[in-house]
């Protein structure tokens, strides 16, 4: 959806008053009101210096111009784009993306840089990669554009920037040679690029047959995503997985023509909710139906990525996925299906501030024709965690959509000891029921004294096919971020001393080469598998006397998980006990059941370890 639109002319001649009619649309079209940094960023990035960059013969009067273009369905709106035809004559779009940046320094994360946002430093994609998404987003969702061929091109504009040496560096060389960037001082290098490929106007007609045509996935596009699975044994499914992706499709299938559907998949760890869900989304989009894939933690769609990339080849698939709080303005039945995993994870207002949206639950309903949710509730593991299969249906309703809950009930990672789990729930105190006893022989599950020991055991486990990690128990502050020389995790009297998992690896920890050597925690591990998980357990979960108990003021302070505790403590001390003590039980039974061969354990607390090594089968 469009917020301004006009040709160059028209946008030359609005320029002295531009950021007051660019909010009046966004709030007219859009729905979204305008904070004053961004009201402010306007008068500066359209007012200024795209009205000098503009201001040429060069560039054709009759060009199109749009201004804060939200793709259908997608949370992201476009700065700037420009419409006519090439020297060749060919339909031309041009996207400019429009940067307030002054100081930018190098990030760890590949295709990023670090600059301030909203007060302080933090890491942001790369302009030019951020502008290539956009471009490569429309060429493959934007009907009008796949099927009549349009040239999609584009820029990053830095007008505040005096020094291009971090953004052109050659470590962002293959997405540069796409989109260049340019910094205060090149307007007229500006001018050429935009010259190059709007060489006619043609009005507003071509922006506007871009802003309604369908969005779904190109044939190109659907062709690959549908058969990029085949042959990779790790996505095959066994048994119920196959019948609630047939339970999927179907609604799917039933809702485009019919009435709105929500399909809530319960199930535990290890019954293959993400290897359906991949499934799903990749049949979907076989059929060229508009499917995402959503979860609220960025690890599992960091690893996804990066393993369907390798099979996939250079496009960005990143469309394909998608955070949870990305719905708050979309509109509704803007997919044909959202596919949500860890769906246990969800939270009630999206943004870095929780302050946006209503309720993540009715927004991610409202935009989709079927919504799927798997969800496991004893996995929620932070204080804003509300996923809830009650709240779900209960969205569901208020929507009018049909609802079906299916259950996922055979375990298929910890080597398919269900007796494994259902002992792990009952010694956490997560599922009390009746004894059960799980085999070594199915599930190699110990029980270390050392926690040096342990971790050269799954370093040695590690050396077979780099798939065995080390996870911990929240317990240690991340000192380590701002000095990489320290260490987090220090236990002295076994001289062990470790790092939380580096900022460098991103949501790919778990899969990167050297990161056996680190520990990761539930934020990087939920949602995923090894073959072998060591588990350090921290003084927030102990045993006295028999009694496993919970302890929130053993958690870190760069923790936040239990953010919010201490306030609801004050309100109602029994309530706030009782889902602290949920979360870390929950956060433990995570962690433990991250492998799919193997759990080795160590105790920080020796009673604990002792009460442990009692409840194990003989």
């Amino acid at each position: 959806m469009l917020a301004y639109l006009a040709t160059k002319d028209q946008f030359l001649l609005d320029a002295p008053e531009i950021e007051d009619k660019v909010r009046a649309e966004v709030k007219r079209k859009l729905g979204h009101n305008v904070g004053e940094s961004e009201y402010s960023s306007w008068r500066n990035s359209l007012g200024n210096n795209m009205f000098h960059a503009l201001n040429t013969p060069s560039i054709p009067g009759d060009a199109g111009v749009a201004i804060e273009y939200r793709v259908n369905g997608r949370a992201f709106r476009i700065d700037f784009m420009l419409s006519g035809k090439n020297a060749s004559g060919k339909e031309s779009l041009f996207i400019i993306e429009l940067k307030q940046w002054t100081d930018i320094e190098f990030s760890d994360l590949a295709e990023h840089v670090s600059t301030y946002l909203g007060g302080s430093k933090r890491d942001t994609t790369h302009p030019a990669y951020q502008a290539w998404s956009y471009l490569s987003h429309l060429k493959m969702y934007n009907e009008y554009i796949y099927e009549t061929d349009v040239s999609v091109n584009a820029c990053a504009y830095l007008h505040n920037c005096t020094d291009a040496k971090v953004v052109n560096d050659s470590r962002y060389e293959e997405k540069l040679r796409e989109v260049p960037v340019f910094i205060k001082g090149q307007s007229q290098e500006l001018r050429d690029l935009i010259s190059s490929n709007i060489a006619e106007g043609t009005g507003t007609a071509l922006l506007e047959r871009i802003d309604t045509a369908v969005i779904r996935p190109s044939q190109q596009l659907a062709d690959s995503v549908g058969s990029m699975l085949k042959g990779h044994e790790e996505y095959v499914l066994l048994d119920e997985q196959k019948t609630v992706l047939e339970k999927i499709i179907k609604a799917t299938n039933d809702s485009l023509i019919g009435q709105k559907r929500v399909l809530v998949i319960n199930g535990g760890p290890g019954t293959g909710k993400s290897v359906i869900s991949i499934n799903a989304l990749a049949r979907l989009t076989g059929q060229r139906l508009n499917a995402r894939y959503v979860t609220p933690n960025a690890a599992p769609r960091a690893v996804f990525e990066a393993k369907l990339k390798k099979i996939f080849g250079k496009a960005d698939i990143r469309s394909l996925f998608s955070g949870s709080g990305s719905f708050t303005e979309t509109s509704a039945e803007s997919f044909d299906t959202l596919i949500v995993d860890e769906a246990h994870r969800l939270k009630m207002k999206s943004g870095m501030f929780r302050n946006l949206g209503e309720n993540q639950v009715k927004e991610i309903i409202n935009s989709a024709h079927t919504s799927v949710f798997f969800i496991d509730e004893a996995q929620k593991v932070t204080w804003a965690d509300v996923g809830e299969i009650s709240m779900i249906e209960e969205q569901a309703g208020l929507a009018g959509a049909l609802v079906e809950r299916l259950e996922l009930t055979s375990q298929f990672r910890c080597s398919g000891s269900d007796d494994y789990m259902a002992w792990l729930d009952e010694t956490l105190g997560v599922h009390p029921d009746s004894n059960h006893y799980f085999s070594k022989d199915k599930f190699d599950f110990q029980i270390f004294d050392n926690p040096v020991e342990l971790h050269n055991m799954i370093k040695e486990k590690n050396k077979l096919n780099n798939k065995s990690r080390v996870v911990a128990g929240y317990c240690w502050d991340w000192i380590s971020k701002n000095n990489p020389k320290l260490s987090d995790i220090v236990i002295s009297e076994f001289n062990y001393k470790a790092t939380w998992n580096l900022t460098a690896d991103g949501g790919e920890w778990i899969m990167s080469p050297n990161s056996v050597e680190e520990v990761g925690c539930i934020h990087t591990c939920q949602g995923l598998e090894v073959d072998y998980v060591g588990v350090i357990i921290g003084r927030d979960l102990i045993a006295r006397d028999g009694i496993l108990r919970t302890d929130p003021s053993a958690r870190a302070k760069t923790d936040k998980s239990l953010s919010g505790f201490k306030k609801e403590f004050k309100e109602d001390p029994v309530a706030a006990e009782i889902k602290a003590d949920e979360i870390i039980r929950n956060t433990y039974r995570t962690l433990m059941s991250r492998g799919m061969k193997g759990c080795y354990v160590y105790f920080v607390d020796p009673e604990t370890a002792a009460h442990f090594k009692k409840l194990l089968p003989n």
